[in-house]
């Protein structure tokens, strides 16, 4: 039997010895858009707060990931909550044409906008042209 690729990794439910309870990796909805100064990224991440959001870049693997929290109403006592631990993971790999240094990031109601730019020697330029 062969090794699982890391995606299908991403899909198997884990389960810790300290929480013995499942977590369901989710795979977030993602739109792309690119124009002449880079990408912009758009994921749907609903339940996910700022502080439960990791964002990673290393060797041009960009890695998305943000644990689900349960917003509860206020007053609201749980005893135990049934059912599995949702994990949102994405990872992706980065053109070299992109800066992967000058990333950014904002979360707004559930949708994560990463705008990543072009970098320096993949924007265009204009070339003077010397009357000879």
């Amino acid at each position: 039997m062969s090794n699982p690729s890391a995606a299908e990794q991403d899909n198997v439910p884990t389960q810790t010895p300290s929480t013995r309870s499942s977590k369901v990796v989710l795979t977030p909805a993602i739109d792309v858009f690119e124009n002449q100064d880079g990408i912009t990224l758009l994921a749907d991440m609903p339940g996910v707060s700022k502080d439960d959001l990791d964002i990673q870049i290393e060797a041009h693997m960009l890695t998305i990931q943000g644990d689900v929290t349960l917003d509860l109403l206020q007053g609201t006592k749980v005893s135990q909550i049934a059912g599995e631990r949702s994990h949102y993971r994405r990872v992706f790999t980065l053109s070299k044409a992109l800066d992967a240094d000058q990333v950014s990031a904002q979360l707004n109601q559930g949708v994560l906008t990463l705008r990543i730019p072009k970098a320096a020697h993949a924007q265009p330029r204009k070339v003077v042209v010397q009357a000879g």
